[in-house]
């Protein structure tokens, strides 16, 4: 009981949380306020998400937070529940997400990573992909980050999935690090096919950061690799966490 009452003060809060805080990045465009590491638009992601996971009951253990320390990085997550959009929101520094377009035409939320400065992809369409990836390495000469999770859509369970090569080719095209993270403790704390969110800890674990320097778009794959193997490293020797080799599925 207490554990699906939980789950519908989450939502709430989330809704909220989207109304107050997405509202505020609304406002400060209509006054024009320029974006910047300490403008709305970089606080409003950081307060949703903290706010929402702290009504949950929800915690966050962050992990060789010197990795993050810094401006123009990119983020390269596993993606496995909304749980970990807030907790990469609230606890990365003027962060960017690349997002699936469907979100960007919910009412309020919409226009509120528009106005964030959030980048929408349509992954369908190849062209459109790439001209996102266009917009963020703008965002990043701007000295924003990059949130960008290579798996595409959510996942089941914590072994990796196979990664996309658009960011890796957006992170040469920018020419700035690439920073793996590892997140966990998410599929415990909510459920997928169930109305219950449990309190607990998210653990995010930021690993050195892989210079891009030099290298061109043949070194994509190559990059991805060694981004994804260093993910993987992580989720085994902290979690036991088995992936598949890179490139076998």
């Amino acid at each position: 009981m207490m554990s699906f009452l939980r789950f519908l003060i989450f939502q709430l809060s989330v809704a909220v949380g989207t109304i107050l805080f997405g509202g505020s990045c609304i406002v400060a465009a209509l006054l024009r306020v320029p974006d910047g590491p300490h403008s709305t638009y970089a606080l409003a992601p950081r307060r949703w998400g903290r706010f929402a996971l702290w009504m949950a009951g929800i915690r966050v253990q962050e992990h060789g937070v010197e990795h993050k320390q810094g401006a123009g990085h990119i983020f390269v997550a596993n993606h496995l529940s909304i749980l970990d959009v807030l907790a990469l929101g609230g606890h990365l520094p003027w962060i960017k997400f690349v997002a699936k377009a469907e979100l960007f035409r919910v009412p309020i939320l919409g226009p509120s990573m528009r106005h964030a400065g959030m980048i929408p992809i349509e992954r369908a369409n190849r062209k459109a992909a790439f001209g996102a990836y266009t917009t963020a390495t703008e965002r990043i000469r701007a000295g924003a980050s990059v949130g960008v999770y290579p798996e595409g859509t959510r996942g089941r369970a914590y072994p990796l999935r196979p990664f996309k090569r658009g960011p890796f080719v957006l992170a040469i095209q920018a020419q700035v690090p690439v920073v793996p993270m590892f997140v966990y403790g998410v599929l415990e704390l909510a459920p997928r096919g169930t109305f219950r969110v449990y309190p607990g800890t998210i653990h995010l674990h930021y690993l050195p950061p892989i210079p891009t320097a030099g290298l061109t778009h043949d070194d994509r794959d190559a990059l991805a690799k060694r981004t994804y193997e260093a993910m993987a490293t992580c989720a085994r020797e902290r979690y036991g966490v088995v992936s598949p080799p890179y490139g076998s599925a």
